[in-house]
């Protein structure tokens, strides 16, 4: 990681109730770098994109977004602070046509710490990137299949004009085309200058999109390096994986 971090969460701790989840969670993630998430199921992969993005009642330790901390603050302040949240359960609207999904999501453009523009994504720009969503702005959400309703998804939490992504295991139930098209548009995303967290079990997946890795094992990191270090490691991909 280059420069300071966008994302610096320091000593993250989660709970549901009384069953606590994450146990001193280390990352960070740096400016247009895509880091991922992985881990075997119930690892914490998603309680930390929740804890993050402030869904999570109990969290202590610090969450850090370009220095300032928002950790407590509401979902909703988080998200105009920059930062965009992809459930893996995908919660578009299913009764508003594809174009209205995306109008909810819509945001002004934002700016950098710096003053320069961020990344900027219109309903034009944003079809370029997914082009059978182009094919059908007026099909209602609920019509969709589930591949497609997974793209709407990520489609309108850019309308948000995210600085950091939060993305929920976007390859999980949907056809190998549909990961395949996940994959680039996470590529163009890291190209077009945005930070992206990612959280997956699919090793194919992350290896094609992420730069950097922090595996999870019963909520506490025990591998952290470069994507590539772990796609070459068949004993850390069977100890932490299960591959």
């Amino acid at each position: 990681m280059n420069g300071d971090p966008v994302l610096q969460v320091t000593g993250l701790e989660a709970s549901y109730g009384a069953a606590q989840v994450l146990y001193g969670l280390d990352l960070a993630v740096g400016r247009g770098e895509v880091v991922a998430l992985m881990g075997r199921n119930g690892a914490g992969k998603s309680t930390t994109l929740k804890s993050v993005m402030g869904l999570m009642g109990t969290v202590k330790g610090d969450v850090r977004l370009f220095g300032h901390s928002i950790l407590g603050l509401s979902p909703h302040r988080i998200a105009r602070a920059g930062v965009g949240y992809v459930p893996e359960d995908r919660r578009i609207f299913a009764g508003l046509t594809l174009e209205e999904n995306l109008d909810v999501g819509r945001h002004p453009p934002r700016t950098w710490p710096d003053g320069t523009p961020a990344p900027s994504w219109t309903p034009e720009r944003l079809y370029d990137l997914f082009p059978n969503l182009g094919r059908m702005p007026g099909r209602a959400g609920g019509q969709m299949s589930g591949g497609e309703q997974q793209m709407l998804t990520v489609a309108r939490t850019l309308m948000g004009n995210p600085l950091l992504l939060l993305l929920d295991e976007p390859s999980e139930g949907v056809a190998p085309l549909i990961v395949r098209e996940m994959a680039r548009t996470v590529r163009e995303m890291k190209e077009a200058g945005l930070s992206v967290l990612v959280s997956e079990q699919n090793l194919g997946f992350a290896t094609e999109v992420a730069d950097r890795v922090y595996v999870l094992e019963k909520g506490e990191v025990r591998y952290t390096g470069p994507m590539a270090d772990l796609a070459a490691d068949a004993d850390a991909q069977a100890r932490y994986l299960g591959v």
